[in-house]
């Protein structure tokens, strides 16, 4: 049976859109992305939730903190939780920050960095590097009080996709645009809702045998 690994930001630790700046709130494990995953797949495969509020592909964020970035955290997460069948790797919405300066062609590169990452690190017991799914984040909707922090972010929002299908294509590895699946609240215009949670986790579900063969 297999081993996924979910890395991700705050859709992945399942933050609940807030209509205003407030201490998060989160989602029950079941109706989580990757609680759902894990009810779909059933029982003897392991879904492992790394989801950080705040985490970026590759950068270290001047305000939040040098352990947002993904880049940095992903070996000690593979090493962690090794052996790993698959990493499914959904981030790329706070490299939408206005104070990062990221273009959707550079937070896709980002992206590519941790899949080599991945790749390169063969972790014991069975000295083999994990399958990759990479997952481009929804576009943002309508921004509240988000706005500031996200200004221009939407229209760059809105090319991820097909840059992320880019850099999936290069390197080889299975792809889901879940802008294709759900879209972002209009609460807050980043966080998928409980529904949202609920069909993302459903359509992982339905890719992850084509990855996982009997899974």
């Amino acid at each position: 049976m297999a081993t996924i690994v979910c890395y991700g930001d705050s859709n992945t630790w399942g933050a609940v859109p807030l209509p205003e700046r407030m201490l998060p709130e989160r989602f029950s494990p079941a109706e989580r992305w990757p609680g759902v995953l894990r009810d779909k797949l059933g029982a003897g495969h392991t879904v492992i939730e790394e989801g950080l509020n705040g985490r970026t592909t590759c950068l270290d964020d001047p305000i939040e903190g040098v352990h947002k970035n993904g880049l940095k955290h992903l070996p000690v997460i593979l090493e962690s939780h090794a052996p790993i069948d698959l990493l499914i790797i959904k981030l790329g919405t706070n490299d939408l920050k206005y104070r990062l300066s990221m273009s959707a062609g550079d937070i896709a590169d980002g992206a590519g960095l941790l899949i080599d990452k991945a790749s390169s690190l063969v972790c014991p017991p069975h000295g083999r590097a994990p399958a990759v799914l990479l997952i481009s984040p929804a576009p943002l909707a309508r921004l509240t009080w988000l706005a500031g922090m996200f200004e221009g972010g939407t229209e760059k929002s809105l090319k991820l996709g097909s840059e992320m299908a880019r850099v999936a294509k290069e390197r080889d590895v299975a792809f889901l645009d879940a802008g294709t699946v759900v879209t972002s609240s209009p609460v807050d215009g980043i966080h998928l809702d409980r529904d949202g949670q609920r069909m993302l986790g459903e359509a992982v579900a339905a890719i992850v045998p084509t990855i996982l063969p009997g899974a």
